[in-house]
């Protein structure tokens, strides 16, 4: 396999890693969109329950009655807690996410740059013959001329 056949292999696979580098972070920032969503309806209920309790200042509510609204709350709140976590965790995951993707196109950008050194050599190299072999035939034919005359 020559050079230039491996570089282009391994910029097609440098490609497929950044697509899939971008789907992933594309799918991490999805379900840490769910999550927050997720968690501000957690956080909303709660706020809706507690405000609806706060309506009665002066109702006569029994304590058992309290006790349980005291409990789901405590529930409500420790859900909520949890939901945080979760949040938490997705948010790290899209940070991971945006460095491999970062990390897949610098490693894109610089095969490709030595893709094109590669081929900036070759076009110079390839120039520098042609330029030799039309020194070489324009000096033949000048010993040719000079030795013929």
């Amino acid at each position: 396999m020559s050079v230039s056949n491996a570089l282009s292999v391994a910029v097609e696979m440098a490609m497929r890693q950044r697509d899939d580098a971008r789907r992933s972070l594309q799918d991490a920032r999805s379900a840490s969109q769910a999550a927050q969503a997720q968690l501000d309806q957690l956080e909303g209920y709660a706020l809706e329950t507690q405000n609806r309790w706060g309506m009665r200042p002066n109702a006569a509510v029994q304590p058992e009655v309290m006790y349980h609204h005291y409990q789901f709350m405590g529930r409500l709140e420790h859900a909520v807690g949890l939901q945080v976590g979760v949040v938490g965790s997705h948010s790290e995951r899209v940070g991971a996410a945006e460095r491999a993707l970062l990390e897949a196109e610098l490693r894109l950008a610089s095969l490709k740059k030595l893709v094109e050194k590669r081929q900036r050599d070759a076009l110079q190299a390839q120039m520098r013959r042609d330029q030799k072999q039309t020194d070489e035939r324009a000096a033949l034919q000048y010993r040719q001329s000079f030795n013929g005359s």
